[in-house]
């Protein structure tokens, strides 16, 4: 079976990568080991939606559909430091009608699925397990778990952290694991969160809650190995009242809304994005810490700069050559560099446990917050993913 491109993985990214071609001449494979469910509860998986996303997303046709009722504009954000220091990032203070918005992960997944189904140039493989890849000069062969070959000019990886493609394509990558686990649920909450945002440097890792629609808030909690476990095999009360006391109650008392869960943390960065016939994004090329909450952002930016190098090529050029891939690889080298380094940095700072260090951060906080050129250069690089 013939193809231009196979993307492998169809969720977040390679999905939005797919829909993001639909008007493009591109045929497209899609493979991918299962589609998304629509879950009558709130996801555990939830994410912090940059305006860049929801803009990138509304171009696709997917942010319209997403229920407004599952959607929480984001206000205000609230960082504390582990001593006194403190720092505040304002929508209004900033022109801007949100920071971010907080929604499920299968919200957005689903909706993007439904635009797959419709497109006109995609094939999904659905369920399918890729078995073998071959690169070969003028394309690449892979081979699916029901023996049929998909052969195309390029082959995306968009198959996560721990990315099949990658190992095949033997891109290296190098992993940082942080002997963290990301503990994450969701609360209802007896006092209004008013869309504001909070997180907090602790001794046992970085708390934030991320409000979401109604009196509901989404909690993550990068904690040491040894900490997460402790969260992970408390009884539901000594759990919740853990959580109420590590925010101060400033959301008064909390009700466990859906089931704990636990993620490992590492940050990991590849050799390269792009190799002949195969270009990595998302996951699977960039990993970072969650505490900037860009991770899915990130894989977005991927897929609309990819998107814009494939779908502006000309009949006569070949998708898969070196020379086109480049050009997406050098449009994506800053911004997961930067996010990369600068969230790995300050979780790093943070781990220090010594005074001047500890005076020296939480200063440096203070004082960020005082420099309207720094507050509102960070604001707008959040927002729209450059300065």
């Amino acid at each position: 079976m013939d193809f231009d491109l196979v993307i492998v993985g169809g969720g977040l990214a390679g999905a939005a990568l797919a829909v993001a071609l639909r008007r493009s001449s591109l045929r497209i494979a899609v493979v991918e080991v299962s589609p998304p469910v629509r879950l009558e509860s709130w996801d555990q998986r939830v994410y912090a939606y940059s305006p860049a996303s929801a803009r990138f997303l509304d171009e696709l046709g997917a942010w319209r559909h997403i229920d407004p009722a599952r959607l929480q504009p984001v206000s205000e954000m609230r960082v504390f430091g582990d001593d006194g220091g403190a720092i505040c990032f304002s929508a209004y203070e900033s022109g801007l009608s949100e920071l971010a918005w907080i929604g499920e992960s299968s919200r957005v997944h689903l909706e993007l699925w439904e635009s797959l189904r419709r497109q006109h140039n995609v094939t999904l493989f659905c369920p399918a397990r890729p078995q073998a890849l071959e690169i070969r000069p003028t394309g690449a062969a892979l081979r699916v778990d029901d023996g049929r070959t998909l052969s195309a000019s390029l082959i995306v990886g968009a198959d996560g952290r721990d990315s099949w493609v990658r190992a095949q394509a033997a891109i290296e990558a190098r992993v940082s694991a942080y002997g963290e686990r990301a503990v994450v649920a969701n609360f209802e909450c007896s006092q209004p969160h008013r869309g504001v945002a909070y997180q907090w440097f602790r001794n046992d890792g970085i708390l934030a809650w991320l409000p979401l629609p109604g009196n509901r808030m989404s909690m993550v909690w990068s904690a040491p190995d040894e900490m997460a476990d402790d969260l992970m095999g408390m009884d539901e009360a000594a759990f919740v009242a853990r959580v109420e006391g590590a925010g101060g109650r400033v959301l008064g008392a909390l009700g466990l809304l859906t089931p704990r869960a636990a993620f490992s943390l590492r940050l990991m960065r590849v050799d390269a994005v792009v190799k002949e016939r195969v270009a990595l994004i998302g996951d699977a090329a960039h990993a970072i810490h969650p505490l900037s909450g860009h991770g899915i952002n990130l894989g977005f930016q991927d897929a609309k700069v990819l998107a814009e190098v494939l779908g502006g090529l000309q009949s006569w050029q070949d998708a898969g050559e070196l020379a086109v891939l480049r050009r997406y690889a050098r449009a994506r080298a800053e911004e997961p560099f930067l996010l990369q380094y600068l969230t790995h940095g300050l979780n790093r700072l943070f781990g220090v446990r010594n005074p001047v260090a500890g005076a020296l951060r939480n200063a440096g906080m203070n004082l960020t917050g005082r420099l309207p050129v720094l507050h509102n250069a960070l604001i707008r690089y959040a927002v729209n993913g450059r300065f």
